[in-house]
């Protein structure tokens, strides 16, 4: 999930450059650390500028810490069928771990705020988080207040199907300034076609009351879209849907096939070619809007466009190499990414190791190295600087590490870069 884009400054109509979604992809903060024998620097970016740089001698400032608590273990309250997680659980030892204990997050909080610096995101997701129930994120906020010893600051997100809300979870967010993602596949249609209750009904009617309901109450939130089989082709109708409604920050993330599975298999299968065109339909829509200063913020055009730009895409599967990501799950044990939450992933325990002990692990088992790991090809390709090899998640270790959606890509920016490079330029322009 994002942050970027919600204050940027109205443009003039038809004044494109200038319109409030292409300043806003700068006013999102990156901390860039980089390292050689004798010198560190932190530069902070904000607005397109780098200030607040600090340089000091023999000592390591820390890159800000993103943990991602999963407070519901993959208990959920649906059953949508395309559910990554879900297929998770069923190939580690332990399926699902419960509901987190108040012990187990005060912890958590506490370790993560001692070994902070100057910024830390904490983000719940599941399974879906909301089935730990409102005192537990209450909870949160409190640790947060008595650990925050080093005077960090703190961005609490949440990533939910949307359907457990209420105006008190609507209230707490506002109060506590959270980003709220909320899962929506489209119209009723497309929504409901996997995103089903285990009764086997459909939830769309009850996540657009709540979406109602967070816009009247004032939360910051987001839409998060899967594409898949069903999706991708209805792409100019789920499109108008979201502009109809007035939903305008969107993340659309391509649907996974199960682990260890070659993928394409499943009804839900999103090939290179569907995902392909997908891409193109929809910045051609998006294009189209930009031009009248009426587009929706777009995380994936938006980071293509800061790559142009020469900063870094917030999206760590637009970087090229995993980050440094704390994954918790119910019990405390910890993981290096979303998508590898099984137990040969495992790093340590946030109740009996410290983050270090943590770290250590992940150097023993290269989990950010490995990443760096891409096909042959990707070398002499001319695209490279902009796709980076993907996710690690869809790359075919039996295949050389092809990233799956490669044709998708080169699809997308053959259609699309001269457009995508003529907006970079005129923001560069200003």
């Amino acid at each position: 999930m994002s942050q970027t884009g919600r204050n940027g400054k109205q443009g003039r109509r038809g004044d494109w450059n200038t319109s409030p979604n292409y300043r806003a992809w700068l006013k999102f903060t990156l901390v860039l650390t980089v390292r050689n024998h004798y010198n560190i620097y932190q530069c902070v970016y904000e607005n397109g500028r780098r200030h607040d740089c600090r340089y000091e001698r023999g000592r390591v400032l820390m890159p800000p810490i993103s943990v991602l608590i999963k407070p519901s273990s993959g208990n959920c309250n649906l059953r949508c069928e395309y559910c990554f997680y879900y297929d998770t659980m069923s190939k580690r030892e332990q399926g699902a771990y419960g509901f987190m204990s108040v012990e187990t997050l005060e912890d958590v909080i506490r370790q993560v705020l001692a070994y902070s610096e100057g910024s830390c995101t904490i983000a719940y997701q599941g399974g879906e988080p909301t089935l730990s129930g409102l005192p537990f994120f209450e909870k949160s906020i409190e640790f947060q207040e008595k650990y925050n010893v080093n005077n960090v600051k703190i961005f609490n997100a949440i990533q939910t199907n949307g359907s457990l809300l209420d105006k008190q979870w609507a209230e707490f967010f506002v109060r506590n300034h959270f980003l709220v993602g909320v899962s929506l596949d489209g119209g009723p249609k497309q929504h409901d076609y996997y995103r089903k209750t285990p009764a086997g009904k459909g939830s769309f009617t009850r996540i657009m009351e709540n979406i109602e309901m967070l816009k009247k109450t004032g939360v910051d939130f987001n839409i998060l879209s899967v594409v898949h089989a069903r999706t991708a082709p209805h792409i100019k109708k789920t499109y108008e849907f979201y502009r109809k409604n007035q939903l305008n920050y969107l993340q659309f993330i391509a649907c996974l096939d199960p682990l260890m599975e070659e993928p394409g298999g499943r009804d839900y299968s999103l090939t290179p070619e569907a995902y392909g065109t997908f891409l193109i339909d929809l910045f051609e829509l998006w294009f189209r809007d930009l031009k009248e200063g009426k587009q929706p913020y777009i995380r994936q055009f938006e980071n293509y466009i800061a790559i142009l730009l020469g900063q870094m895409p917030e999206s760590c599967d637009m970087r090229g190499t995993c980050g440094m990501q704390y994954v918790v799950e119910a019990d405390g044990t910890v993981y290096p990414c979303d998508f590898y939450v099984l137990d040969e992933y495992r790093l340590g325990n946030f109740r009996t190791d410290t983050v270090e002990m943590i770290d250590k692990k992940r150097e023993e088992i290269k989990f950010i190295e490995k990443s760096l790991q891409k096909e042959e090809a990707c070398a002499d390709c001319r695209y490279a600087m902009l796709c980076r090899g993907g996710c690690r998640r869809t790359r075919q270790e039996d295949h050389g590490n092809h990233q799956y959606f490669c044709q998708s890509y080169k699809m997308f920016f053959d259609a699309c870069l001269p457009s995508l490079v003529e907006i970079a330029e005129r923001i560069g322009r200003g």
